[in-house]
Parts: structure tokens; sequence; C-alpha cells
């Protein structure tokens, strides 16, 4: 039967097949179907016939067609979520306000549905694709909703009938099993040669799961027919093992279970022995793990599933069963339904991603989400042993993720995976095995030894991050409460979790190297950072926000108890003591920071007592060690100690303390060092600082010292890093008490001061969630209240030189005030420039408000009070250790010891003002007589900082070399002296040692009880530290005789400060001013002290009243008198360097000031002609030019010519201009576009086009102007040179290698000068000032004798110049001028480069470069002479130029225009050899003619000429106006004005009267009749007004106001006429008078009338009649088009950009998915010119043309070689110019002011007006290449 049903048409037998399987007894249906399926769907056709697929889906629709089946199912679609799937690079959107979970996102249709207005939300780019979670209530919140899946839709969906889905329900499982046949046929066991086959196996069967991802888009209804055959255990059964007979089928089952073999994780034999090995409980376990790792890993063993990952596999089991977990996570896997064994094989070929769209598209079904979420945890260790074996482990990672993330986002699913398949143990083992596949041992402490085993950087699954798919699920899953609370809960957990964590506890060790420099810098702490961030600062974070309140307590006890376990096992594996090894530092100590961020929690939000959490002193101690070791490294980076070792441990330090990883780094390790200086005696901590710091050796009266671990030059900036750190340690309170609130403040603050920022760089500059700054979620409402509370926003500014500048947020003046805490700054700054620039901030800001003129020292500022729990950390500053290293460094500073520096004051005096400011309650403190055997009386009395300011100290005894001056100078003690004090000096003499000796003796204490531990104990290590090597001079004992206390020592450094004698007196204690003293210098800040020791101790005030009274000069010891001549001496010879200095800087800024006057002002020197015209007293001045290389002024010879700087460009700005005033809008929609028809460019085309239909070519080129598009403008910067000096300077540029962004190839150059892009020199020409006065001499000779006189001068034939240099050099600037544009912008007659041609070309270039400046003086003449624009004119010299060029071209006089402007002539008709006639005059160009007749006459040219030729066009333009105009009117208007000119004709003064004339010219203009009939059928909707003479008189004017603009710029360069102001209603008038059209008698502001300026040559009525027979007497046919060449409107507006829309999603909604015009893809990167709206690729290959991208080739096009586009997807805009290009900028900016550059924030943008006019302005004014400096060559590329 099948063969025969295969016959038939599909069609008929799928709908056969229906009826029978619909019958009750269907069994010859059901037979009939197998049959036919085992035809069609045999595994042993190949995958990729598509004949199969035609099948079932005709099976499917049943007789139906599979569209209208797809329909149908579709209404039954029940589905409530949205669920639709994308992969990577698609756009979303995720809305934090109405996400319950972070991870939730919205495709852009629902997000744009719904209603987000005034939510924080964003567009992003997702990294590995996703789904929208629209309608899931687990997700996101209801109100987020869009439209669509806000309704429950399934309620109102009728249920499905069971004949729609019966076909499917038995074709399908056949189907699927027929993909899963190929899959475990195509597969072989994995060697790098199969790779290539996998990807062929899936091509194949692209069809088939194209086809399934096909039916799940069909809605809930197939979805559940879907689900239900994937879950089916029977259906898996009956066709997976395949029938007996079929052999195949065998095969491929074999082949399947073989691959399944070796999905575990251990082999089945060893599963016996692993579980009666299990004994013990929970401790066992860890310690077992611990003392294991060391034994494992073996260099040997790299095969992970060999006998090396076993044994490690079979370890963890121990444990897995000994803490009576399911070991099951490890096994085999077994599957039992197709779901199942789909995910093995997308998992085996590494998620395709075909499959992996189709596994998500069915997640909308709930029954198929909860068993496919258990299915994947079931694969779970199989996916990680898949994803470390993988080659491409990137894809891999973002695919497991893509699925992963919608499983564990919902807490519904993961709480109840997590309870039904141990989903928590799951993960946890999981990552244990992978990482243990890389472990080594540590070198840390104990290089032999150790049995500590850590993670290796350097293997590739933490060098390329591989682990993280899996960290990050953790995390998703942990951010659960319900889930978290199981895993804190779950103690054989914690401690796996524990032992994990401690693989990365010294991982990345850095020895120091102390010889050579290291040969290969390894990158491997960019891994291990970012290894403890993802793998255990992340998680952690993740428990901490479900520990917040009191209820929560026993986790965190839990963890800190599994803290401290860990923490012991790690010291006893490293055989860790009491010292560190020298020489290494990890910054890797996570076990520390859990210990360290679970305290502080505990105390700060469950209200845990922090004794009950801590361990005894001893481990404190060892607590203590190695983050006290990062710190002093710290300082050894920045002193350059490790310098040997390449710039990556800088890198590390910097990474360390950078925003986002200080909040799970140094902030916990500086909060633990607090609580371990809180609890352990402070004598004790302070001793261990210098000491970790290297510098106890630097801490002795003496002026000389030996140090053997320093180099001198290290010392200063070790010694400032001990003090810093001891500061730091005391001020810091962010764990210490602060509120939420007060940290963010902080934080903020200190970013703000070190430089102002942008609201972006703010938001992430701030340590940010996970956070125990808990409510600062970025963006929240808390940030935004906090920010507008410290910072005021400064709006983006626009500079003229262009740089662009984004909105900034500033420190507010009362923040700088009250705020600015230079501590915090110190802790967040990575770069050390960042302190000192936030300091000159501060100085700025003081001076500016008046608080204080010099260099103000950082202020000091009020600490917040300590949590109760950590007071003890006060009695640091109060102990006595500390008193005796601030009394050394004080009494080292006064005497100018070497390596002392103002910064060690600074922090010395900050501690002394934190010890006064925090005072220890007196009592029990003072009784520990077993550790003080007064061995400190001789110093100080007490533990008191207060007590202690005024003890003054005699003699101290040190230890010098005997080459120091003490030993010099002192005589041996007399025996006279009296033994109490010698043996007293004796006594203090052993303080510095005593250090070590403190050490050693607490040391004891503390290990009196645990003997073995005290014999560990090597006191010999810190004794022998102090024993000199032989080779230096010997150390002798001196003493010293000192006799000062500290506050003694202070006043005599404020009197050294301040270099005055008496500088305190002792009034000055009476009315000490808090506030004065709050910012200012040193001075300031000992007066501040003295002033809180003497407000606090009446003791104190005694003894500073004392010391400042006596009046003589106090006597400072002898030994220091030269010395402190010399400081005096130093103070002085500095202040008068300062001052020396800050003349000579002052000098220089007035010169920098007066050169940039007259360099930025050099007037063109046509302004200078001009300047100097009425000079006549000067004879023969001539003028004189600057050349800006050899510094020489001269004039231009012929020999040696000077020539100005310019730039040429082709430009087609002009181009551009439209009828309308208002910008073309950007099409955002299909049903908007943008004609570009009305153009000026695309006008002036069609009617030289038309123009050349009809008329003789010689004549078409003389009667328009071209350049409108591709015209060359040619600017300056005002800056000469000698063109030879030109020449040079050329040379020396090409031999420069070191060239950017300019091609001297191309001429391109900057000026020597003020270095502006030029390109070419125009020569100057030679003359003298005088000779532009007698052209200018008015004239007094009647109109008739002007007319010939030029009609003469146009005869006289161009005389060839000699051959000069000048010649040659105006030839050269010729070639260029051509050359600039391209060749199709110059060639417009039908023979190119004919002379014709080239005329035109010349004159248009006369023409764009008037035009465009009259654009750039925005149009009119309004604003009079000065303008920017002027400034860059060079038309003077551009004339001149051009000129000389055109007087070898004289017009045949036969043909000369002005003849039949000034004489009524016969017709010429039956002259003419070329059967076309003439261009009338009527249809001719004015201006054109004017600058014709200018450029064709002898120069200079006498102004009386010009003028003439002015007046006699005049009346043509008039003529041209009215013709216009007539033909606007209606038959009855035209009759009417006929009439009324026609009363008039007879009258008095006709030939200005418009009337007469209109009359005269209607009635001329009708004898050919169709010219007004053209128009008539449509003049009714033409016109609807009613012509006025006043609207007649002004719709005259206006059309021959642009040839007056144009007339009077042309006189004002030729003759340096000024141009005066006026009112837009005057301009007629002005012009009119400026140029000689109306007598000067008429009065200045009386409206002149057009028709009054009308001067004509002869009778008007002959002139018109005979310029209105030229136009009549063309042939019928063309009726049309000479009405088109008539009716010319020379009014054109200002040329604009598009305009925008004010939001950029519009533009980037519509055109990133738009499709390209050329190709139909969907472009990589699109962009948009702004000039005229097309769509381009950029950089597209599918649109390249011989070589040449799209936005380059559309640049030549549109612009003439400039572009500006906007790059769809970056926001940002391009300029292409020439051959260089450069990135603008944005003109979108988000709310806070800012650029979004390739839309990586995806904040909403919107249109920033101002920065859009800038470049609108460059665009106009041709100034990108002078404003933008970064440019690049595209080499065609974009």
């Amino acid at each position: 039967m099948a063969a025969s049903t295969q016959r038939r048409d599909k069609k008929t037998t799928a709908a056969l097949l229906k009826t029978e399987l619909a019958r009750t007894d269907n069994s010859s249906g059901v037979r009939g179907l197998q049959e036919l399926l085992d035809a069609v769907l045999s595994p042993e056709e190949s995958a990729a016939d598509a004949e199969a697929l035609d099948w079932c889906k005709h099976l499917l629709a049943g007789g139906d067609s599979f569209e209208d089946f797809c329909k149908t199912v579709r209404s039954y679609d029940n589905a409530a979520l949205c669920g639709l799937v994308w992969t990577a690079n698609f756009v979303a959107y995720r809305c934090r306000t109405c996400g319950i979970s972070p991870c939730m996102s919205l495709c852009a249709e629902c997000f744009n549905h719904g209603d987000h207005t005034g939510h924080d939300f964003n567009m992003f780019r997702s990294q590995a694709g996703g789904a929208c979670d629209c309608g899931d209530s687990n997700v996101m919140r209801e109100s987020g909703f869009c439209r669509r899946h806000r309704l429950k839709t399934g309620e109102d969906v009728p249920s499905v009938p069971r004949e729609l889905l019966l076909m499917s329900e038995m074709v399908l499982p056949r189907f699927i099993i027929c993909i899963i046949q190929h899959l475990r046929d195509g597969y072989a066991e994995p060697d790098g040669s199969s790779e290539r086959d996998l990807q062929k196996v899936l091509q194949q069967l692209e069809l088939h799961i194209s086809f399934l991802e096909e039916l799940t888009k069909m809605g809930g209804a197939m979805r559940t027919v879907l689900t239900k055959i994937l879950t089916n255990q029977q259906t898996f059964r009956e066709l997976s093992m395949g029938q007996e007979e079929n052999v195949y089928a065998k095969r491929n089952y074999e082949k399947y279970l073989s691959a399944l073999r070796s999905s575990g994780l251990a082999s089945v034999e060893e599963k016996g022995a692993s579980a009666d090995s299990g004994s013990g409980g929970g401790a066992a376990a860890l310690g077992s793990l611990g003392a294991t790792a060391a034994a494992s890993p073996d260099p040997s063993s790299k095969e992970e599933d060999q006998y090396g990952g076993q044994n490690v596999g079979q370890r963890k089991r121990v444990k897995l069963t000994s803490s009576t977990k399911d070991p099951s996570i490890m096994d085999t896997l077994k599957h039992k339904c197709f779901l199942e064994e789909l995910l093995f094989w997308t998992i085996k070929y590494e998620f395709p991603q075909k499959m992996v769209t189709f596994l998500l598209n069915m997640l909308p079904d709930q029954d198929y989400k909860i068993t496919f979420t258990k299915t994947f945890v079931q694969h779970y260790a199989f996916i990680m042993k898949t994803l470390m074996k993988s080659h491409e482990s990137d894809t891999m990672s973002n695919r497991i993720v893509h699925i992963s993330v919608q499983l564990f986002s919902n807490e519904e699913l993961a709480r109840h995976v997590t309870e039904e398949c141990q989903l928590l143990d799951v993960m946890v083992t999981v990552l244990l095995y992978m990482m243990e596949s890389c472990l080594i041992r540590s070198e840390l402490q104990d290089e032999e030894n150790s049995h500590h085993v850590v993670v290796n950087c350097g293997e590739a699954l933490l060098k390329n991050n591989t682990y993280w798919p899996l960290v990050s699920d953790f995390i998703n899953i942990l951010s659960h409460q319900s889930v978290a609370k199981r895993f804190l809960e779950d103690h054989s957990l914690l401690m796996l979790w524990m032992s994990f964590v401690s693989f990365f506890q010294g991982m990345n060790l850095n020895k120091r190297e102390l010889n050579e420099h290291v040969e290969f810098e390894s990158q491997t702490y960019y891994a291990a950072f970012a290894a403890e961030l993802e793998a255990c600062a992340q998680p952690m974070w993740g428990l901490l926000t479900h520990c917040k309140v009191k209820e929560t307590q026993d986790y965190t006890k839990t963890v800190v108890r599994y803290c401290l376990d860990a923490l012991q096992i790690w010291f006893d594996n490293i055989g860790f003591v009491d010292e560190p090894a020298p020489n290494q530092v990890t910054f890797h100590l996570p076990l520390h920071r859990y210990y360290a961020m679970f305290l502080s929690k505990g105390v700060k939000c469950q209200g845990l007592d922090l004794d009950s959490l801590l361990p005894d002193q001893e481990t404190l101690m060892k607590i203590m060690v190695h983050p006290l070791q990062i710190q002093a490294s710290l300082s050894e980076i920045h002193s350059n100690m490790w310098v040997r070792n390449g710039l990556q441990i800088k890198g590390q330090a910097m990474t360390y303390v950078q925003s986002h990883f200080c909040n799970s780094m140094i902030d916990p390790d500086i909060y633990l060092l607090q609580v371990c200086a809180s609890q352990l005696d402070p004598d004790y901590f302070i001793s261990s600082v210098f000491e970790r710091f290297k510098v106890v050796d630097l801490l002795t009266m003496a002026s000389q010292h030996q140090n053997n671990a320093l180099d001198s030059e290290q010392e200063r900036p070790m010694l400032e890093g001990a003090l810093t750190f001891l500061v730091i340690l005391c001020s810091l309170r962010l764990h210490l008490g602060m509120s939420d609130d007060e940290i963010l403040r902080a934080e903020m603050v200190s970013q703000l001061c070190m430089n102002d920022r942008t609201h972006s760089a703010l938001l992430d500059l701030i340590p940010e969630n996970p956070n125990p700054k808990s409510g600062i979620v970025p963006g929240s409402c808390s940030f935004e209240e906090m920010l507008s509370a410290v910072a005021d926003f400064k709006a983006p500014v626009f500079e003229p030189g262009g740089s662009m500048q984004q909105g900034m947020y500033t420190p507010k003046a009362e923040v700088w005030e009250k705020e600015f805490d230079p501590i915090m700054v110190i802790l967040r700054t990575v770069y050390r420039r960042d302190v000192q620039s936030a300091m000159d901030r501060y100085s700025a800001f003081l001076k500016q408000s008046g608080l204080h003129s010099g260099n103000p020292w950082p202020p000091y500022k009020e600490r917040t009070a300590l949590h109760p729990c950590y007071e003890g950390l006060v009695r640091l500053l109060h102990c006595k250790t500390l008193h005796i290293v601030i009394f050394t460094l004080l009494y080292k500073i006064w005497m100018d010891h070497q390596n002392m520096s103002e910064h060690v004051l600074c922090m010395v005096l900050y501690l002394i003002e934190l010890g006064l400011d925090s005072q220890v309650q007196d009592g029990p403190g003072e009784e520990v007589p077993c550790i003080e055997e007064n061995c400190h009386d001789s110093w100080f009395p007490s533990t008191n900082l207060l007590a202690n300011l005024h003890h003054v100290i005699n003699y101290v005894r040190v230890r010098v070399p005997e080459t120091a001056p003490e030993v010099k100078r002192e005589p041996p003690p007399s025996t006279s002296e009296d033994t109490s004090t010698f043996s007293q000096n004796l006594r203090e003499a052993q303080v510095f040692s005593l250090v070590a000796e403190r050490r050693k003796k607490f040391q004891e204490i503390i290990n009196r009880s645990s003997r073995e531990a005290s014999q560990a104990v090597r006191p010999k290590s810190s004794a022998s530290r102090w024993l000199p090597p032989g080779t230096q001079p010997q150390l002798v004992t001196e003493i010293l005789e000192i006799r000062e206390s500290m506050l003694s020592l202070l006043v005599k450094l404020h009197q050294k400060l301040s270099a005055r004698q008496n500088s305190l007196s002792d009034v000055w204690l009476e009315q000490p001013h808090a506030e004065r003293l709050a910012h200012g210098d040193g001075i300031t800040a000992i007066e501040r002290i003295l002033a809180k020791a003497a407000t606090r101790s009446r003791q104190s005030k005694r003894c500073i009243q004392e010391i400042c009274g006596k009046v003589c000069p106090p006597v400072p010891p002898k030994k220091s008198s030269p010395s402190d001549k010399k400081t005096m001496d130093k103070e002085e010879r500095r202040q008068r360097a300062r001052e020396r200095q800050q003349k000579l800087l002052a000098e220089f800024a007035s010169r920098q000031k007066s050169f940039m006057e007259t360099a930025m002002d050099v007037e063109s020197p046509e302004a200078d002609t001009a300047m100097d015209l009425g000079a006549s007293e000067q004879p023969d001045c001539e003028v004189l030019y600057d050349c800006v290389i050899c510094g020489q002024s001269g004039s231009s010879t012929d020999d040696r010519p000077f020539g100005l700087v310019v730039l040429l460009q082709a430009s087609s700005v002009l181009g551009h201009r439209s009828r309308n005033d208002q910008p073309k809008r950007l099409p955002t929609s299909d049903e908007e576009h943008i004609y570009p028809e009305d153009t000026c460019g695309a006008a002036c085309d069609v009617r030289l086009t038309l123009l050349q239909r009809f008329f003789k070519e010689s004549s078409c080129l003389q009667s328009v102007s071209i350049g409108w598009d591709g015209g060359v403008y040619v600017q300056t910067c005002g800056h000469t040179l000698h063109i030879d000096c030109h020449k040079s300077y050329m040379e020396s540029l090409r031999n420069d290698q070191v060239l950017q962004g300019f091609s001297v190839d191309k001429g391109e150059f900057t000026c020597p000068l003020c270095r502006q892009f030029a390109n070419s020199v125009l020569p100057c020409r030679p003359g003298q000032v005088t000779e532009a006065g007698a052209w200018h001499a008015p004239c007094h000779k009647p109109a008739h004798v002007l007319v010939k006189e030029v009609e003469d001068l146009q005869d006289q034939l161009g005389i060839f110049p000699t051959e000069t240099n000048l010649s040659k050099e105006m030839e050269s600037v010729i070639k260029d001028i051509k050359n600039t544009t391209q060749k199709k912008y110059m060639d417009y007659g039908r023979n190119p480069g004919s002379p014709d041609n080239d005329f035109l070309f010349m004159y248009s270039v006369a023409r764009t470069n008037l035009e465009l400046e009259l654009v750039h003086r925005g149009g009119n003449l309004c604003c009079g002479g000065a303008s920017a624009a002027a400034k860059r004119s060079c038309l003077n010299q551009l004339f001149h130029v051009l000129a000389m060029h055109m007087r070898l071209y004289s017009i045949d006089s036969a043909y000369n225009p002005w003849t039949r402007l000034t004489q009524v002539t016969h017709s010429r008709e039956s002259e003419c050899g070329d059967d076309r006639p003439e261009v009338p005059m009527l249809f001719r160009d004015v201006p054109s003619l004017l600058i014709i007749f200018v450029l064709t006459m002898p120069q200079p040219l006498r102004k009386e000429h010009f003028t003439c030729v002015v007046k006699v066009l005049y009346p043509l333009l008039y003529t041209q106006a009215l013709a216009a105009l007539s033909i606007k009117f209606t038959p009855e208007e035209r009759r009417a004005w006929l009439a009324s000119g026609a009363h008039q004709k007879s009258g008095f003064n006709t030939e200005t009267s418009w009337e007469a004339l209109l009359s005269h010219l209607v009635s001329e203009l009708s004898a050919a009749k169709t010219l007004y009939e053209v128009k008539a059928e449509e003049g009714s909707t033409l016109s609807s007004t009613v012509w006025t003479p006043q609207s007649i008189e002004l719709t005259l004017q206006q059309f021959c106001l642009p040839y007056l603009r144009l007339s009077c710029l042309l006189q004002h360069h030729l003759y340096g006429d000024g141009l005066t102001g006026c009112l837009n209603e005057e301009e007629f008038s002005v012009l009119s008078a400026c140029l000689g059209l109306v007598s000067p008698a008429a009065q200045p502001g009386s409206q002149v009338s057009s028709a009054s300026c009308l001067e004509w040559p002869v009778n008007p009525f002959a002139l018109l009649s005979q310029w209105c027979s030229e136009v009549t007497s063309l042939p019928e046919s063309q009726a049309e088009q000479t009405v088109t060449l008539v009716v010319q409107d020379p009014r054109w507006e200002a040329p604009r950009l598009l305009h925008l829309p004010d939001n950029y999603n519009t533009i980037f909604q519509y055109y990133h998915r738009k499709a390209c015009t050329a190709c139909s893809k969907v472009p990589k990167d699109p962009a948009l010119c702004l000039v005229c709206g097309a769509f381009v690729c950029l950089k597209g290959a599918c649109c390249k043309q011989q070589g040449i991208c799209e936005c380059v080739l559309h640049s030549q096009h549109c612009g003439a070689a400039t572009g500006i586009f906007l790059l769809i997807n970056a926001s940002v805009i391009i300029i292409i110019r020439g051959h260089r290009f450069c990135l603008w900028g944005s003109v979108y900016l988000d709310a806070h002011g800012e650029e979004d550059r390739d839309l990586r924030r995806g904040k909403p943008l919107f249109l920033c007006e101002e920065r859009y006019r800038v470049l609108e302005q460059q665009w106009v004014s041709h100034t990108f290449d002078h404003i933008n400096k970064r440019w690049g060559p595209h080499y065609n590329g974009l």
C-alpha cells in the first residue's frame, strides 16, 4: 500500500488517512500511516532530503494547505506568556522598575506596548541570547506587561477540537525519533578530525529542526502536543530501541549507549569502591579534602578522564557519601523520554543554536518547563564536562547561559528543583570537580612542605573564564531567598563551599624579583581577579543579601565558624607560624574576606556581639598578617621596589583598589585589620605595622641610620605609606558604624572631588551592588537624591573650538568646605595623580571663595562615632609606641633629617588630631603590669595622648654609625655627670630595639598555654634583624640631649613653617577660632592642634603659654643652630624663587596673549587695502605682505610672488538649498519620503538640460552658473608666504615621516603659523594702493558714454601675459582648482573640455564663492561688514586669478549679450550657422552675466564701468521678474493689468512705472498664444491670492534682491566699499543706493520702489519688444518648457540638515532592522546621511563599487566628497571629507547630558539642539577641517 500511497498526490493521501484515523475503529488507518512513515522517514535516507519534510507538512495538515493549518492552530493559542526567543546581538530591553529578577528582559514589541514612562530601563544588545519575559509574573511585575499579555488570553480561547491535531500526535513522534537517529548516527567519539563532521550532520538536519521550531511558534495548542510527545516514556521506549528485525536501528542504538557511557564523571567499576570507604562526620571529610588535596594533583595527571581525574572524582565521592548526599550526581545518565535524549545530543553537539532555540521556544508550556528544568539539572555534570573539552567554549558558554537563565531566574521553579533534584549539591559538586582539574601546589610561605593547593591561573579554564556559565547559574539561584536559606542551613554544603573557596586562597602568588628584570610578564592576574570576583565574591554577596535581619543570626554564625575552620586548615597547610615569608605577596584571600564580610553584616544588621564571633588572640594575630602584608606591598609597589616584576604588578595594585573590586577586596581587608587592631594589644599592632613597612630603622633620633631592608630613596615613600595606612585605619568608618546613606555620600563625594564626573562614570565608579550599601542599586532613587544633594549639574557646553563637553556633575561649594575627605580619596584612587587632582581642585575652590590663598594641606575631617563593638580601635592612638614614633618624627622634621617630607608631617599631625578628638576612657587600660615592666616610663608616663603631649624628654640614647655628626661633636659623658641621669639615659636608649622585644614578649604570653607553639616561635629572627652586616661602619651608642616635648616641637615647627621667630604670641591662645582653622596649610593645622590641646587640658594650655611666652627667641639645641639658619635661608630662597617664577609666568602669559591677538586677527589683505584707500597722501605705497616662514615683509612681485594660504574644497552645500525654510524631516516610517527634486542643485540641472535641448550650446553655457553641486569653495586663514618658501616647506614635510592626518602628496599641509589645514596657495597680485584710489574716483560721464566704453573694453583682446613666476603660479592654482572637484561637476557641455566648458566652470567658481559668503552672512547683507565669513574670504585674490585666466577667452562680438542689452538690433537669425537659436535674454541668469562681464574686462576695472554693468543688467532682471509674475496671474487679472498699464503708458515717466512695463510685456508675450494658456488650466489653483500693487511691488523686490546682494558683495571685495548694516525691510533701498542705482539724494530710510532704480539705455518698450520676440518666436510645441524657463525664482532658503526626531529610539527602531536597498540584507552597521536622508551600509562589502564602500561613494555623490553620517548602532556621527574621516561625536544625549557611544548603556537619548546646530553650522561654513582635530585616512573602506 505504501508504494501506491506515495504515488497518489500527498494532499489526497493525507485527507484519506485523516478520515480513516478519525473513525472509532482506526486500525487500518494506523497501519497505513505507519507503513507510509516507515517509507518516508527511513533513517537510512539522507537527512538533507526535503521530500520527507514535505510529506510531514501535508500529513499534519490532513488535506488542507499547511498555511491554513497553521492559521487554524494559532487561533487556539492560549499562551499568556510572550516567550519570544532571541539569539546574540538582538536588541532587547530591561526595566529595573518592573523586574523581580535582575535577569528580566523584554522584546522591543512588548516593551513598546507596555507603559514604562519614568521607569529605570535600558536597551541592550543581548550577549548570549535570551527570551521575552512578558506575561511571566514570577520574573516581573504585572504592571509592566504589555497590552497583549496583560489580558489572560487563556480564558476566552475555545478548546481544541480533537481531529485538528490528531495527525500531529501520530506523525511527530516518528519525526522526532528520525532526528534523534540522525544525531546518533552522525556522532563519533570526538577527536579533532570529527568536529567538521558534527557540523555537517547539523547542516543536514537544519530543515528538520527549523520545522520543529516553526511548530512551536503555532502557539499553545501545538506546544501541548509536542510536550506530550517529548515527555512520554512509553513512546520513547517503543521507538528508541528499534524493532528486533531492524538491523540499522540496533546499530544506531549501540552508538547511543557508547556515547552515554562516557557521560558520567566516573566509571561504573569505581562505584563499589567509593561507597564503602565513606565514614566519619563532615569535619573528617573537610579535613580529608584539605589533606589529600596536596597529594593528588600531579603534573603528569593531565588527562581528564583517566586516573588523575578519577582519583579526584573518587575523593570527592568519598566526601559526598560521608555527608550522606546522593552519590548519583556523578553517575552515568539514563534517559527515559525524547526530551532527555534530545538534550543529551544538544550537549554532545555543543549546543547548536537551532536546537537551543527550539528547546527554549517550548518554555511557555508549564509542564514542559518543569520537566525540562529537571532534565537540565540531571545533565549538569555532563554539561560541565563537555564545556571543559570544547574548543569553542565561548560560544558554548553563551548558549548554556541562554538556557539556564530562563530556568533559574524563576524562584518557584528553582526552589522546586532544589528540593527534588538537589540542585545546590549538583552545582557545588560540579564546580568543585571543575576546579580540581587545574590545581597546583601553593608556594606561599613554605615552598617545599606546603600542603595547600590553589588553582593555576594560567590554565585555560581560568584564563578564558570557562567556569562563568556555572558560576553565574549558582549566583542566579542564590538570589532566591528560599534557595539561599537551604544553602545556609546545610552545613555539609557550606563546608564543601569553603573548601571550594580555599582553592582560590593565595592564588597567583607574586615573588619579588631582586636581581634581573623578569623575562616574561605573565598576565594571569586578570584571570585571578576575575575568578575571585566571580567565583568567590559574587556568591558571597548573594548570600549576604539574605542575612539582613535578626532572625538570620544563626546563618552568619555558621558561616563564620566554617570560615575560621577553613582558615585554620589553611594556616596549618601552608605551615604558617608568626612571620610571613619575605618578598611574597598574594592579593587573593577570599577566606579572610568571607570572614570579614559576614562579621561586618552580623554586627551591623543582625545585632550580634563581635566577641562571640572572634577567635582567640593567637588566631587573630595570624589572620592579621596577610592583609597587612598586602597593604605594605601596595606601598612597596608604589615605591618602585617591585619594578623588576614588570608593569603587571602595578596592574594588580590598581585592580585591587579599582571600583569594581574594592568593596570585595581592599574594604574587607581594611575592616579585618580594624577588627584585629581593636582587639589586639595596640603596641604590638603599631610595631607590627612599622615592621611590615620596613621603616623601624628610620625611627631613630639620630640624623643617620642604617636600613638593611630599604634603599634610601625608598624610605620616604614607605614611611609615608605606613603613616597613611595608620590614618586610614583609624579614620575609615565604612564598616564601623556608617549608615548606608552616609557610605554612599562619602563614596560619591570622594569621586567628585577627584574630577567632575558624568553620571554614568559616577555610577560605574561607586562600588555597586551586590553591596553592603544595600539600597544603592545604580539608578535607584536614593542614588539620584544623593547626587542632587552633593553635586551641581553642569550642562554640556560647546566651545567654539568644537570640543564637545558632556554633562558633568561637580561638587557643591559646601561639600568642598565641609565634606571633602582626603583620606577617602586616597583609599579610592587608582592613580596617584587623582589625589593631586583632588587637592588642586580643593585649593582652587579655597582661592575662589577667599578661604585660603596659599597651597592648602589636606583638610582634617571630624569622624562619626564608632560602633560600640569597635571602640578598642581608639587605643591605637593612645599607645606609647605610637607616641614615641610621633615624637621622633616631629623631632626629625624639625631637625631637617633626610627622607622627611611635608606628607609625613601632615599624616603625623593628622594622627595627633585623631588622638585628641577620640579620648579613651582611663581606667582598666593601665593595669597590665606583667607587660609594662617599666620599659616606657622613661619616655612617657601615661598612655593618654593628651597627657603625653606636654611631657618633656631630656636625653635619648641612640645607636649611630661612627661617621655620624653626633659622634664627632659630643665629648664622652664626663664622670661628674650624676649616675642617675646616666642610667636613666641608658634605659631610654633601649627604646627602639624594644619594638622587637615587645613583640617577642607578647608572643610568649600568648603561647604560654600551648607549649608546642611557643617552641615554634623564632625570636631570633626578629633579633637578628637589627644586626648590621660587617661591611658597614660600626654602630656606636651616643646620648643626645633633647629637652623637648611634643608641644614644644609643634610650636617650633610652627615657627619654622611660618619663617618667623615668635610666630605664636600667647595672646593667640585666648581667642582660637575653630572655623577659621578649618582650611589652610601646615601652620593652620598646628594652630588647630594646639588650640584643641589647650581647650581640652589646662596643663597643656599652661605649657603652650610657657613655650610661647619665652620672649627671647627659644634657643634650639646647640647642634642644630647651623641647620636652623640653613632652613631659614632655604625658606627665604624658596620664597624668592617662587616670586621670580610668578613674575616670569605673568610676563609670558601677557606676551602669549598679545601674540594670539595679532595672530588671530590678521586682517585679510584685501581689508588692509580697503583701510588704506583714502590715504592719497602716501604716494605709491605698495601693499606689503609678511611671509610666515622666513619672516620677511615685502610686496608681491612677478619674480617672487607672495601667496595666501588657502583651502580648496568641493562643496554641494548650495545645491542642497530648498525653497522651503523648514528643514526636511528624516523619514521614520515607510510612509514618509524625502524628495530631492526641489533642491537648488536639481532645479539648476533641469534648467541647463532644458536650455541645451533647444538652444545653441555655446550660448547655453553662458546663460547659467554651475557649481551648486561640487562647486569649488576657497577659504583662507589670512596668512601669507613666499611661494618659493612654501615649496621648500612642502619638501621638508615630505621628508618628515611622522605625519598624521593629511597627505603631503596631495598638496596638503598646515599653515606654518596657525596650523590650520590648507592645500594650496593663491598668488597675490602685485599692485599699488594708490591705483585703487584712482579706479575709485566718482564719475560724471553720461550713461551712453559709459555703455560705449564698456563695449570697447570687452572688445580688447586678452593679452597673453609674459611668462613670469607669478603667471606660472596662477596657472598651477587654476589646475589645483580644477583638481579639487570631480570631473562630472565640471563638464556640462556636449563636448567635455571645450573652451566654453572651461569658461563656464571658471566664472561659476566665482559665483559659488560669492553665494557661499552670502549664506555665511545669513543669506542677506543686513548685518553689514564684519563677519566671520569675511575673515575667511579671499575673493579679491581669487577674482584676479580667475580674471587672468578668463581673459584668454574673448566673447565673439557678434554674440556678445552686451549689445542685446544696450541696443535694439534687427533679427540675426538668418546669419546663424547653428540651426538652433541663441538663448533668449529673458532666460539668461543675470548674476552669471554680471560675473562674466566683470571677469572678461581688463583688470583692474574702474568702478564707473562696474556700476554701468550693474545698471544695464538691472532692467533685464526687472523684465524677467515681470514676465515670471505675469504668468502667475489669472487671465482676468492679466486683462485688468493690461488695461490699466495701457492707460499709464500714455502718461508721464512711463520708463519707471511697472504698470506700464507690465502691460507692454503682457501684450507682447500674448503674441504667442500658447504661452499663457499652458498655465491657465492650473492657474486658478496656483494663485488664490489677489494681487495688489503692494504685493506686486514686494514680489518684484524679492526677485531682484539676490542680484543686488551679489553685486554689492562683489563691489565690496573689488573696491573695498563698506557694507552698511540695516533692517530687513530697508535692505532693498540700502543696497540699491550702495550700487548707485538710485541717486544718493533720496533720503536714506525712505522706501525706494523697485521700478525707480531702472535706467534704460534705449527706449524701454522697444527693448522689451525685442526680448519678448525672442521668446514668442520659439515653436509652439515647446510652450510648456518655455513657461518653465520664464518662471524662474532666484530665491533660495539657507541650506539645512534634516530635521531629526527628539527621541533617538524613533530612529533606532525604524532603521536598525531596515534592509539595505542594494542587497536586501539588514546591514551590520547601518548609517544615515544627514544631508539627504539616504540609508547606507557602513563598511558593507555588499554595496562596494570598484573597491569603494557605500558611505564614501555616497559622500562623493551627495556632498562632493563631504559626508555627514549618523551611525545607527552607535548614535555617533562620522564626517567624511575627501580621503579622510573623523568621529564627530553625538547629537543625541541622555537625560544627564552624556553621549552613549555604541549604545552601551542603552539609556533613552534625546536630540541636543545646540550640538545639532553646531554640526549644521560647521557643515555650512565648511570648517570641519579646522575644528575637528582627529582625522585619519579611510582608504575607501567606510
